[in-house]
């Protein structure tokens, strides 16, 4: 249960309640709401002098929940662009999978800036599914990335990996990526609740939408409202693709829940091949966001090289993308 209190309830009684509630206090506009498990659905008589309205849920996904906030939040990427709230814009961010060098990453930038795409991706820390492959550049790599901020007016996205470097990534990134493999660390998730960054979520590939929807909980109840949620694909049966593309997962979260979605292609199908019929697909969907990965050139890429287009497909794709956007009603950026 979702709890508004009463604007008049003060900072100290507030907690109280939270206290005798055995729940999460967040400051709101102008008063305190109170995050109870979803167990709870009828508060006591002796509350009611302090409570201004409540939310009762049948599951934990709450505030995260079209039931508690109708329309699509608002998440701020660049000034004056944003994505979600009113606007019907669909967010293209691109980049390579890993920073493999300056003079890689540069190109990446420049391409960027010729296509005008304003957040470039690319992974400083790898979650490798292996020890022997290339792990990523680590704090050498975000500073590339911060170099290539300062120096195009980029904004950037990147991953945690694992806790032991949070307070780095948060300090380099404008986007704190959570990556499939990250989804259920906690430690990840209450760090970056408490950042105020936009955080884009991705969907573990063996996660359920309620266990990828209660992840981005631990970050909103952490008081951070600027979530994304990302479907990269998960694990089916299926041998002849990298992962299987959810797109009913996607119907589902439009449908049930208040956050923006972005979808990765690239790591859906994990061949180039396909990025470019999947995205197409997407933003049909009327999604907020693709996160399309590309590189100067892709066979010597040190992570992920099938998956990765070339800088030519990227731009044909770029402009393909622009009817099937208009054609929902929405608009590239």
């Amino acid at each position: 249960m979702i709890v508004h209190l009463k604007p008049e309830v003060t900072h100290d009684k507030a907690l109280a309640l939270g206290v005798e509630l055995e729940s999460i206090v967040l400051p709101r506009d102008g008063f305190y709401a109170l995050i109870t498990s979803s167990k709870l659905k009828k508060l006591e008589d002796k509350f009611s002098a302090f409570v201004a309205e409540t939310f009762p849920f049948d599951d934990d996904m709450q505030l995260a929940s079209k039931r508690y906030i109708h329309g699509v939040r608002e998440v701020k990427i660049v000034d004056n662009i944003s994505i979600g709230g009113t606007h019907k814009n669909t967010l293209m961010i691109t980049g390579p999978c890993s920073v493999e060098s300056e003079e890689q990453i540069e190109q990446c930038a420049n391409l960027c800036i010729e296509q005008g795409v304003k957040v470039l991706r690319a992974g400083a820390y790898k979650p490798r599914t292996t020890p022997y492959s290339f792990q990523g550049m680590g704090l050498d790599g975000l500073k590339l990335l911060d170099k290539m901020r300062s120096k195009y007016g980029l904004k950037i996205i990147t991953e945690i990996r694992d806790s032991t470097h949070v307070s780095e990534v948060i300090e380099y990134a404008d986007i704190l990526q959570i990556g499939a493999k990250a989804m259920y660390d906690h430690g990840i998730l209450r760090a970056c609740g408490k950042s105020g960054k936009p955080v884009l979520l991705k969907r573990g590939f063996g996660a359920t939408l309620q266990e990828f929807v209660q992840a981005a909980e631990f970050i909103l109840s952490g008081g951070n409202d600027h979530v994304i949620l990302c479907e990269r694909g998960i694990r089916t049966f299926e041998t002849k693709t990298r992962f299987t593309l959810d797109l009913c997962g996607v119907a589902y979260l439009k449908q049930y829940t208040n956050l923006p979605i972005i979808l990765d292609p690239s790591h859906a199908i994990g061949f180039a091949y396909g990025v470019s019929d999947l995205s197409k697909a997407c933003v049909a969907m009327g999604i907020e966001g693709l996160l399309i990965e590309t590189h100067p050139n892709p066979a010597v890429a040190k992570s992920d090289a099938a998956q990765q287009l070339n800088f030519d497909q990227f731009r044909t794709l770029n402009k393909e993308l622009i009817p099937v956007a208009n054609a929902v009603g929405r608009t590239m950026i």
